[in-house]
């Protein structure tokens, strides 16, 4: 064959071939129906993309604690005042059972009573250690709480101008380390049991005095907290 013609047999044969291509091309796209074809190509061009990992939201624990009480115990977390705005709050089991939300907080010391068998609420009450004879009327309040009980302290602004010895003693007698050393405007936590000990280790006790150098608010130190998880009574 001359070299001129082997040229153009060449030239021919891929002309072909070219319109064979295009032809099955054709055919396919006819075929394949259009959201198929699209979701292929997406898969094709994904191929080389970093799957995104993306962590699952944790999950809320009981007066949200950052980790799950064990079982057969109870969950709390008590929060003092913050300034005079930031009010006191103690939670139980999940319940806020003293707060602004439940209307039940006030200034001076606030105090929450548990049946430490059932977990059911006694009592709930504030008592103005600013203003007013109220320290008399506590210490009878926490004279009154029957045996097998929670009690939950926590203060909200002032707590201790008109907190008189018979009222430090009450509250001494309960466990209280830090009742005696309290001052003006300090911020004060505290769990004590009456008629049973608690175990060693629960958080129970907290204080935070007001320092002008070093108060979070203007004339108020910081909030302070405790929470933790109380065993319940062997059944």
């Amino acid at each position: 064959m001359r070299p001129g013609a082997a040229g153009i047999l060449k030239v021919v044969l891929l002309l072909f071939a070219s319109v064979c291509a295009w032809y099955s091309g054709y055919l396919l796209a006819e075929l394949i129906p259009e959201g198929s074809l699209s979701s292929a190509v997406y898969s094709f061009q994904s191929i080389g993309d970093r799957p995104v990992l993306k962590a699952p939201a944790p999950k809320r624990q009981k007066c949200d604690h950052w980790t799950p009480c064990p079982l057969n115990t109870y969950a709390y977390r008590l929060l003092s005042g913050g300034g005079r705005d930031k009010f006191a709050k103690i939670c139980f089991e999940d319940e806020l059972i003293i707060g602004e939300k439940t209307g039940n907080v006030g200034r001076g010391i606030n105090i929450a009573v548990v049946n430490y068998v059932t977990g059911k609420v006694i009592a709930t009450q504030y008592f103005d250690m600013y203003e007013g004879d109220n320290s008399g009327a506590m210490t009878k309040f926490i004279q009154s709480v029957p045996p097998k009980s929670l009690l939950f302290m926590v203060t909200h602004d002032d707590g201790s101008s008109r907190l008189k010895e018979d009222a430090k003693q009450a509250i001494q007698a309960l466990g209280s380390k830090e009742i005696r050393s309290m001052k003006f405007r300090s911020s004060w936590v505290f769990l004590a049991a009456k008629g049973f000990e608690l175990p060693a280790g629960i958080q129970r006790e907290k204080i935070n005095h007001s320092d002008h150098l070093r108060n979070r608010y203007s004339g108020w130190p910081a909030e302070i907290q405790i929470e933790g998880c109380i065993p319940k009574e062997p059944s």
